[in-house]
């Protein structure tokens, strides 16, 4: 099996990385850093979107799996204490998967070329020249104009992150949907909204129209760019899908369990 390690770079991870895929290597397996089967993350959550985002045009041929070297990542299953079982299951158990929905965002400019962007997390769409205006269109109609300081569009996995800040839902990541959630929306007798998280299912597509010409400043998980002249900014379940290698059970509510609600919180 070929395979590849993405470390965060400070001394703990780095230490770490050096340890699993001297290993590993020992063990058979092939160093790939163009095509790996197995992608590992040594890090944080910023670190495992490095990863995904790397390799994103390998969906369909890579799994990824995750190491935490800081406070507990919610990506991360694995720990630095037990680095030494992952290299034993890496090399001998074959690992199941399990595949999260991904959010696809296309960014249309007045004119010249679209881009298109596969998010993990989410998508946050902000502007440094005060509030975005849009009209809001689900499947094809007019839904609400919005005005506020931004909206943020993330997936079941990513609903546990800035979603979760929000005031947004956490949502299961066996269902396939995105999340529409609102921020500082401003409501009067000229703009108002809906008030509360849209769950969009992955036959519904969610269209951003700018109402006022600006330029945006648009998130695709952990990088943020500016855009100028944008006509709309589409929104939906993605065909492609997250592959995660799973050597051992981790259920997702065990995970936001973990990783938001200490084992003390009811004394």
């Amino acid at each position: 099996m070929k395979f590849k390690i993405v470390s965060r770079g400070d001394e703990r991870s780095q230490k770490i990385k050096a340890t699993m895929k001297q290993y590993l290597i020992e063990f058979g397996l092939e160093y790939d850093r163009e095509e790996p089967e197995l992608v590992i993350s040594v890090g944080g959550d910023g670190t495992f979107l490095e990863a995904f985002h790397r390799y994103n045009h390998r969906l369909e041929s890579t799994a990824f799996i995750g190491v935490h070297t800081g406070h507990l990542g919610f990506y991360a299953d694995w720990t630095p204490e037990e680095v030494e079982k992952l290299i034993i299951e890496i090399a001998k158990t074959p690992f199941q998967i399990v595949e999260y929905p991904l959010l696809e965002v296309i960014i249309r400019p007045k004119t010249g070329k679209e881009d298109r962007y596969l998010a993990l997390n989410e998508s946050m769409i902000k502007t440094a020249e005060g509030s975005v205006v849009f009209d809001v269109q689900i499947k094809g109609d007019h839904f609400e104009t919005f005005r506020g300081d931004g909206l943020c569009v993330s997936t079941p996995s990513g609903s546990t992150a800035y979603n979760k800040a929000l005031g947004g839902g956490i949502i299961h990541p066996s269902i396939e949907a995105i999340q529409l959630t609102e921020m500082a929306s401003i409501n009067n007798r000229v703009f108002r909204t809906i008030g509360s998280p849209l769950i969009l299912p992955n036959h519904h597509t969610c269209l951003l129209k700018p109402m006022v010409d600006k330029s945006f400043l648009i998130s695709i998980d952990h990088v943020t760019s500016t855009f100028s002249d944008v006509k709309s900014i589409q929104c939906r379940v993605a065909e492609e899908r997250v592959r995660f290698a799973r050597f051992r059970p981790f259920p997702f509510w065990d995970r936001v369990r973990e990783s938001f609600i200490s084992d003390d919180a009811d004394l």
